[in-house]
């Protein structure tokens, strides 16, 4: 099922098109989840990838499937640092973001508006989703403050990169094979 829910949730993670990706997911037995989760990333640390949970709550878990080193690359722009010590979060280690998020996870019921940096998301339009609510001019993955071409392309390669992952899942295909080396 974990599987499954990544290639659905993932796939252009997996791809190396996004940093990362998340999910919900239910989990009645917490130490079968975990242990899925150590199991999986045995499967995919080679090609650099991470799964964590970010938070049990409900009987659900929030996955995190996300590339540490394109992580790193996308926390240090400028505008990212900006986001994130606006929002209290020590810069520098993208460990220690991720760590500090989960916390903000726990302690509010509403997703942290900082959280598409974690994702991927142009730190543009994490800025806008921020501070210009409003303001969006499309609407995809994620709301576009900035670059509505780019943002448009994106979209489109992401839909069909998740399209052909679980075409290929479906025919037998592995989570590691699919996994693109980064």
């Amino acid at each position: 099922m974990l599987s499954e829910d990544i290639i659905r949730y993932c796939a252009p993670t997996m791809a190396c098109l996004k940093t990362g990706s998340m999910f919900n997911c239910l989990c009645s037995d917490l130490q079968e989840m975990l242990d899925n989760m150590r199991a999986v990333n045995c499967q995919l640390r080679e090609k650099g990838l991470r799964i964590l949970p970010l938070r049990f709550k409900d009987g659900r878990a929030l996955i995190y499937v996300y590339r540490p080193e394109m992580l790193a690359n996308d926390l240090m722009s400028p505008m990212a640092e900006r986001l994130l010590c606006e929002c209290g979060y020590t810069c520098g280690n993208p460990s220690l973001c991720i760590a500090q998020l989960m916390r903000r996870l726990r302690e509010n019921p509403d997703f942290p508006h900082e959280i598409g940096l974690f994702l991927g998301y142009p730190p543009a339009d994490v800025d806008g989703f921020m501070h210009r609510k409003d303001e969006w001019k499309i609407c995809g993955l994620w709301k576009v403050y900035d670059d509505v071409d780019a943002a448009s392309r994106q979209f489109m390669r992401c839909r069909r990169c998740t399209q052909e992952y679980v075409r290929r899942f479906e025919q037998g295909c592995s989570l590691d094979s699919l996994a693109v080396a980064s």
